[in-house]
């Protein structure tokens, strides 16, 4: 799974790069006149720097090697991600969904997947720094699973392509299940399989399991009358 995620990432990069050509690609010519071309360009080239950064390092980041191994570099890698996304990707992407392809439904859908990424990314923040690293893994699920949806929209409008499919259907349908559906599945995941990893990778999120009454944190009651 996330090796075909890190290969969608990669091909969508490389063919993002005409982006940054002199000579304007289709899908920017299509979307000709705008109000304000110069801001529209230098908003799809952070988003797609910032994609094509973000993406991987929220691979990066399950990877168990490096939480077991490298735990400091997994947080400077985790700050890095959620400086880009919360600075860079979301507002960018929210302006852009502002021009989308489709018209408002579109743009709606755009916005949610930014929200969910932004609010979920704030989150996992908080809770890594309160050191509860079983929530900080269920939020930063959300961002991958959001993220995720640049490379599942895009093959599901190649399987629409194929299929002959109407293409304002087929874009808005592509659109709309991956960023329902990755939410969704997010959280079906965590419900069903969170008992069996609470005692995942590493003694920080062991202690963050640990029964309440077992946390050397948790204020302990006084005794007696």
């Amino acid at each position: 799974m996330m090796l075909a995620l890190a290969l969608g990432s990669a091909a969508i990069t490389a063919g993002s790069l005409v982006y940054f050509d002199e000579d304007l690609a289709p899908f920017v010519l299509e979307k000709l006149p705008l109000p304000l071309e110069d801001v529209w360009m230098l908003a799809l080239r952070v988003h797609v720097v910032a994609a094509a950064v973000c993406l991987p390092g929220c691979i990066l980041l399950f990877s168990t090697t490096l939480v077991r191994r490298a735990p400091r570099l997994h947080r400077w890698v985790g700050r890095v991600t959620a400086t880009l996304v919360l600075l860079a990707l979301v507002p960018s992407g929210l302006y852009l969904s502002l021009f989308a392809k489709g018209g408002l439904p579109s743009t709606l859908g755009f916005m949610l997947s930014g929200i969910i990424a932004g609010a979920a990314m704030v989150e996992g923040v908080r809770a890594a720094r309160a050191r509860r690293f079983l929530e900080h893994r269920r939020w930063t699920l959300h961002v991958l699973a959001q993220l995720s949806v640049a490379v599942t929209s895009r093959a599901m409008l190649f399987a629409f392509d194929a299929a002959a499919v109407d293409e304002q259907v087929a874009y808005i349908v592509s659109l709309w299940l991956p960023v329902a559906g990755s939410f969704g599945l997010v959280e079906l995941f965590w419900t069903r399989t969170r008992p069996s990893i609470l005692p995942w990778r590493n003694h920080e999120a062991l202690r963050d399991a640990r029964h309440p009454r077992l946390r050397p944190d948790r204020p302990r009651q006084a005794r007696g009358g």
